[in-house]
């Protein structure tokens, strides 16, 4: 009987196995894929779609047709399987791997032979046991003691007579199918897995001086499937399916600089609501690999540097704030007068800018979200050292309307259809504050900063908040948030006052 040797770290042994190889493994290289011509959809939320189509030989009547090499992390419930001549009776998916951990439990209550190497003279002596546990260490009875195998560095080898049928040397699906003919024919199979998973890595390099950028795109791929998909066709998908649970997740408000969706077309394939992005040739993606593939790189990109602060209703700081830094740009038409020219899809977006030596320095990062192309974008790349804000409230008073409102009128239907109507009456108070913020720039150039006052709107029925008094004009971009663009001189500061009136 042949025996294959290898060794399990947890018990300080040697394993050996004699396995048994199938038929249509008998002419595959040792370590070649069973895969055959494989493409492979990868989604932005941990689920991919394998394709593989192989030439297998299947005989006539019922028989199993054994796959190895599919991932491991396979959703078997989404397998589709296909071939000429054929149906489906049964599909199994053998996940339990040959380890050396798991050989030694699967031998429990099975008979196994120990080799000792005596160290000094190198004897060896050979005994039959019986795997009684594997809980915490190997426990075997031989003959009428019992021993616990330790692990203690002593040459100590485990001979097993077979390996156990249900464990695989590779994550291997086996489908059980009746065939109205015997010969060699093309099987299609397909399904969902989780642990491939592609995100996009940009690098900009900026040019304030310029007011331009550069940027590559790059597509990071990682294969945690514990398969290695080798020579397949690759495409990305800019999107997340739904999979039948529910999605929760913050949403994110860019302060001053939303995001603000494009409404151009890209020139992209598309598939339902999703933007596609193939790989120009095939690829291995091998398993426990980060592979990083470019899809985009364009020169010139009108961007400018912008700074903000976003303030909370009545706020009154004891220290100025630095303010925000970010840079904003545009992913419309490329041009020098326009952007991008390309929908981008969600990643990282890293900052260089060149020192006075000329070499690039990283600046910050941020999150973009899936941008459509004409989306005007503004990234943060942290504080800004010698810009800040200081909010005061400088004054707060009542004012009384001298009036009571009808704020709520209702109706009321009683059991037996008659209706009653109401009115309560409550006072309605007024307030007026007035905020005063000051900012200052250290630079020796002259800056604008965006202001943003946030906290307007308390509730839906409190929405009456008025600006009646302001030094620099500002803009209302909602109900709960105006906007003032403040110009700050070179190495100066600025004063701005509001007044508001507000119902709360």
């Amino acid at each position: 009987m042949l025996h294959r040797e290898g060794s399990i770290a947890c018990a300080g042994l040697l394993l050996a196995a004699a396995m048994p190889v199938q038929a249509q493994d008998a002419t595959m290289p040792l370590g070649a894929s069973a895969q055959g011509d494989v493409s492979v959809t990868i989604y932005n939320n941990d689920q991919a779609l394998v394709q593989d189509v192989r030439q297998l030989a299947i005989p006539r009547g019922r028989s199993t047709v054994v796959l190895p090499d599919v991932s491991a992390r396979i959703r078997p419930e989404t397998l589709g399987f296909a071939t000429a001549d054929a149906g489906i009776v049964e599909q199994n998916f053998d996940f339990d791997l040959l380890t050396p951990g798991s050989l030694m439990e699967k031998a429990v209550g099975r008979p196994v032979t120990l080799i000792r190497t005596n160290p000094g003279t190198g004897a060896e002596v050979r005994e039959r046991a019986t795997v009684l546990s594997t809980a915490g260490g190997v426990v075997v009875q031989i003959g009428e003691r019992i021993e616990v195998l330790r692990d203690d560095g002593l040459p100590v080898r485990v001979i097993f007579d077979e390996v156990p049928p249900n464990l695989r040397a590779r994550p291997t699906l086996s489908v059980t199918v009746d065939s109205t003919a015997a010969g060699s024919r093309p099987v299609a199979i397909r399904y969902l897995t989780t642990g491939l998973a592609w995100n996009a890595d940009y690098v900009a390099l900026f040019d304030e001086a310029a007011g331009t950028m550069a940027m590559q795109g790059w597509i990071t791929l990682n294969n945690q499937t514990g398969t290695t998909f080798s020579n397949a066709r690759t495409l990305l998908v800019a999107g997340s399916p739904g999979t039948g649970q529910p999605q929760y997740g913050p949403t994110r408000r860019a302060g001053v600089a939303p995001f603000q969706p494009g409404t151009g077309s890209a020139q992209r394939e598309r598939v339902g609501d999703y933007y596609l992005y193939p790989l120009a040739q095939p690829t291995t993606i091998a398993s426990n690999q980060t592979k990083q593939v470019s899809f985009l790189d364009v020169q010139g990109v009108p961007a400018r540097r912008a700074f903000f602060r976003e303030v909370p209703w009545l706020t009154s700081d004891e220290a100025p704030v630095n303010a925000t830094s970010l840079i904003q740009f545009s992913t419309g038409a490329a041009g020098p007068e326009t952007g991008l020219g390309d929908a981008l899809p969600a990643g990282t977006v890293r900052f260089y800018q060149r020192d006075q030596a000329g070499n690039p320095q990283f600046i910050g990062e941020d999150q973009v979200r899936h941008s459509p192309a004409g989306s005007q974008l503004g990234l943060t790349t942290g504080e800004a050292f010698d810009i800040t804000v200081e909010a005061q409230v400088t004054a707060r008073e009542r004012i009384s309307a001298g009036e009571f409102a009808a704020s709520a009128r209702y109706r009321v239907t009683q059991d037996d259809g008659s209706t009653s109507t109401a009115t309560v009456e409550q006072a309605v108070e007024y307030w007026r504050t007035t905020m005063r913020y000051t900012l200052t720039n250290a630079r020796s150039q002259p800056v604008e900063v965006d202001l943003l006052q946030s906290g307007l709107s308390n509730n839906w029925w409190l929405n009456d908040t008025r600006a009646v008094q302001e030094s620099v004009m500002g803009r209302q971009l909602d109900a709960d948030r105006r906007l003032h663009v403040v110009p700050v001189p070179a190495n100066g500061r600025a004063d701005v006052t509001v007044t508001y009136e507000t119902r709360y």
